[in-house]
């Protein structure tokens, strides 16, 4: 993908029929790895009135990405993480997936907007100091989960910030409505689904319980090579949001998003035309 921006940034981007009848089918039970998140933080609830739902489009389903992927520094994992699908499957066998479109790099002690400025270890930022691929679910205004993974670097994570929903759409959007403030009777839009950390994290069930997970290995969520797309998207190099207080560091351009996507969370208009001079 090639990135859309002055800074110069690294980038990566059947079945056998049975023979004999007297064989019982086998069916996999859908795993449910669910931990008890540590008291006083809310926890998500999943929808009880849709059954599951398993992929039209993804029915023969691709390998999952291993420690190799993660496996690289933070700002050629934001990049390469775009364009590849997050599945999370619920305890019901309902599978979930959405398409990455937007991301940011979070660099390690020495950026003073990641939570692991300084090279400081506490136990809420324990599993950005992990193995590449390890999750880092932390809260915010006591109530919003943001999603994170490690990458290769003490303290180097990536956070991600938008998904293109796929498959259980409906699903998500009983699990975001349950969490917004002021209902309104009407249906959540598609294209506000997943435009932001919160909203992913909402619409996939992701609370705390999946930190210091191994997204390598994990029964409830993996990552897998997105569909192919008729032509290698651009990629925008902006600056991340709700970083104010960092410094120089709210500057740098290290959050990325495919342009012209309508699922990415904020559009940076000036990074898009400081592109094409």
């Amino acid at each position: 993908m090639p990135v859309r921006s002055g800074t110069q940034l690294s980038r990566k981007l059947g079945q056998k029929k049975q023979r004999r009848t007297s064989e019982a089918e086998q069916h996999q039970s859908p795993p449910g790895a669910s931990q008890t998140p540590p008291p006083k933080e809310p926890r998500l609830d999943l929808p009880m009135t849709l059954g599951p739902q398993r992929s039209i489009y993804f029915s023969n389903r691709p390998a999952r990405l291993g420690l190799e992927f993660f496996d690289q520094p933070p700002v050629s994992l934001a990049q390469a993480f775009l364009g590849q699908v997050l599945v999370r499957q619920l305890d019901d066998g309902t599978e979930l997936r959405g398409r990455i479109v937007e991301t940011e790099a979070y660099l390690g002690p020495e950026d003073e907007a990641a939570h692991s400025r300084g090279g400081r270890q506490t136990p809420r930022n324990r599993s950005m100091f992990m193995k590449p691929g390890t999750l880092y679910v932390y809260l915010i205004y006591g109530m919003y989960f943001c999603m994170n993974v490690s990458s290769q670097g003490d303290g180097a994570c990536v956070l991600l910030r938008a998904l293109e929903p796929l498959e259980g759409l409906e699903t998500m959007r009983q699990l975001r409505s349950t969490y917004r403030r002021a209902s309104t009777g009407r249906a959540l839009k598609d294209r506000d689904l997943c435009s932001g950390p919160s909203k992913l994290c909402q619409a996939l069930a992701i609370d705390k319980s999946f930190d210091q997970r191994d997204l390598t290995k994990d029964k409830a969520m993996w990552l897998e090579h997105g569909p192919p797309q008729p032509r290698e998207p651009a990629v925008v190099a902006a600056a991340r949001v709700g970083i104010g207080s960092a410094g120089e560091w709210a500057q740098k351009p290290l959050r990325f998003y495919i342009q012209g996507s309508p699922w990415v969370s904020v559009i940076d208009r000036a990074a898009e035309r400081d592109a094409q001079v």
